[in-house]
């Protein structure tokens, strides 16, 4: 009985569940036609109005991310980056990369990049240490001890010694090398006293002698075996040199069939051994042009990055875009070099007379670049600098005055005379776009005293030889002063003397007091001593006039791109100061926040 109770009441809830899933059912039908069918036709009325918020979002998107990247440029800003090859266009041609015979601008540029030094500059263009963490000098001032950095290698892997830098002076010395630098080191003991320490010792103190150790060291254990008389025709030289400096040979390319066409490129990769840490750079590639129009058309097309050893601007630079201009003071100073052994010049009235005749400010006017007239054989500045040893300024009214003394007369020509003799000279100066400008006005400055001057513009070749010579009355050159005030080459009598290596007494100037001054300076040690007898020479340049001072040279730099620190260089000694501070190159950028 129960179980038929039971059967029916689940039949009832069976039938009552059913019937409520039927009316649900039946309730979500009328409620889908009520609220959704039956509003479809609605949508279409509304579409323009949802199109329209639609679109302000669109809008509103867009708005902000054009705000965001605007903005950036407010928080970003670009910063230098390591990476990259920079290549480098050189006028001249490759020939040698050894440091001991590299002279011409792309052996010098391709050497120094290759080899390291005892020491060298920076880019505040102090001396510094490179290969050598110091030295010391013997009370008697005759006796450097240099001592080497630890763990330094070669970029082949091996160890570099002391011996290795007593190996290069004593091949320098050896009269089979015939290296140019020669000359320099004879009458100097070198000695390797032990793995890391190196001794120089002098015949007589000299303050200046660090200063002449910044060439490039050579490898011992590569060129040992081969007889000296045949290194400057070594392989090593120009297939596979192997130095210690920031970077390290890859490869040579030469390219173009005629000389006017010709480049030759040398391939440099970063030294990760370099002692005084890697480079920033990728690479350099020196691009050596036979052609100055050639590289220049390069420069604007941006096959190169940078060029050196333009002797001014051209128009088509000056015009070309993205190209920046780099003028870097040089440690040196341009003369007119009198002689002053034989007439007319070895009349000191008349020497004085073209000083004062001569307008220096109308002359660096003319100047591609912005630099300061110069009064003194010492820049200001240099140790023993004193401005009241000046030259005097331009004064044409007080030269024709000390001409009229002295006994030359103007003629009806205009031309000064005396003793029948007209007031003529032949001023000879490289052919160069600034020696023009130069020694044209001098010209024309000093034809208004009287004085009738020709002037002989020569190639560098013809003009070496002048100079070597000394055939000429009175030469337009610059001579590189250096950071010490040690100018013994440039002044002391025996430097004029055909007997001397380097004859570099231009002027063959010959005082007894001016060569005992310039003799005590560079043997005393002390920067006040030293000071103190180097007014003797100043006083007696002062008062003969040996030679007209000028100016302070520039050296110039264009690159095509941003290169990165190399304006962080306050001044150089030669154009191979502008790699004073290589290390820190950098042509790549990339995105900084504040």
């Amino acid at each position: 009985m129960s179980f038929r109770l039971a059967k029916l009441r689940f039949r009832r809830v069976f039938r009552r569940r059913k019937r409520q899933l039927s009316d649900a059912g039946e309730q979500a039908d009328e409620h889908l036609e009520r609220h959704v069918i039956r509003r479809l036709g609605h949508l279409w009325q509304v579409k323009r109005f949802v199109g329209l918020w639609v679109l302000v979002i669109v809008v509103l998107l867009g708005l902000v991310s054009w705000q965001t990247l605007a903005l950036s440029g407010y928080y970003q800003h670009l910063l230098p980056a390591p990476g990259g090859v920079y290549r480098e266009g050189v006028i001249g041609s490759f020939t040698n990369a050894n440091p001991i015979y590299a002279t011409s601008d792309v052996d010098e540029s391709v050497s120094h990049l290759i080899f390291a030094g005892l020491f060298k500059y920076n880019a505040n263009n102090q001396l510094v240490g490179d290969l050598a963490s110091g030295y010391d000098v013997s009370k008697d001032g005759r006796t450097y001890t240099v001592h080497l950095r630890p763990n330094l290698t070669w970029q082949d892997g091996a160890p570099l010694t002391a011996s290795d830098v007593a190996y290069t002076y004593h091949l320098i010395q050896n009269p089979l090398a015939q290296s140019p630098l020669a000359p320099s080191w004879q009458s100097v003991a070198v000695a390797a006293s032990g793995p890391s320490t190196v001794t120089f010792t002098l015949p007589n103190p000299l303050a200046s002698f660090k200063y002449s150790l910044t060439n490039g060291i050579v490898p011992k254990h590569l060129l040992q075996n081969l007889p000296v008389s045949q290194l400057r025709s070594a392989n090593f030289n120009t297939v596979d040199p192997i130095g210690a400096g920031p970077f390290e040979w890859k490869t040579l390319q030469v390219s173009g069939s005629e000389p006017e066409t010709m480049q030759e490129l040398i391939a440099l990769s970063p030294f990760a051994g370099y002692c005084g840490g890697v480079p920033k750079l990728g690479g350099i590639v020196i691009h050596a042009y036979a052609s100055e129009q050639q590289a220049v058309n390069d420069l604007i097309a941006h096959n190169i990055d940078g060029l050196a050893g333009l002797n001014g601007m051209p128009e088509t630079l000056k015009t070309a875009g993205g190209i920046t201009s780099y003028s870097l003071p040089l440690t040196a100073e341009t003369f007119v070099f009198f002689k002053t052994s034989e007439a007319p010049l070895n009349d000191v009235k008349l020497r004085q007379a073209l000083v004062q005749a001569a307008n220096r400010q109308q002359i660096v006017a003319s100047l591609p670049y912005k630099t300061n007239a110069e009064l003194e054989p010492l820049l200001p500045g240099q140790l023993a600098y004193n401005s009241k040893y000046v030259q005097p300024g331009f004064d044409l009214a007080a030269a024709n005055q000390l001409l009229d003394a002295d006994g030359w007369q103007t003629s009806a020509a205009g031309v000064r005379v005396k003793n029948s003799q007209a007031l003529t000279f032949g001023l000879y100066a490289l052919d160069t776009p600034e020696f023009h400008k130069v020694a044209n006005e001098l010209e024309q400055q000093w034809a208004l005293a009287g004085v009738k001057v020709q002037v002989y513009f020569e190639d560098p070749s013809d003009f070496q030889n002048t100079l070597s010579s000394h055939d000429y009355d009175a030469v337009l050159d610059t001579i590189s002063l250096g950071v010490d005030p040690d100018e013994y080459v440039y002044w002391d009598s025996s430097q004029a003397d055909i007997r001397s290596a380097t004859r570099l007494n231009l002027s063959e100037y010959n005082s007894a007091q001016a060569d005992a001054a310039l003799e005590a300076g560079r043997t005393r040690s002390g920067p006040e001593l030293r000071t103190i007898k180097y007014q003797g020479f100043l006083s007696a340049w002062q008062a003969d006039y040996p030679a007209l001072a000028l100016y302070q040279p520039h050296f110039l730099y264009v690159t095509s791109r941003p290169l990165y620190n190399l304006s962080h260089i306050t001044a150089i000694n030669s154009a191979l100061g502008r790699y004073n501070n290589v290390l820190n190159w950098e042509i790549r950028t990339t995105k900084a926040t504040d």
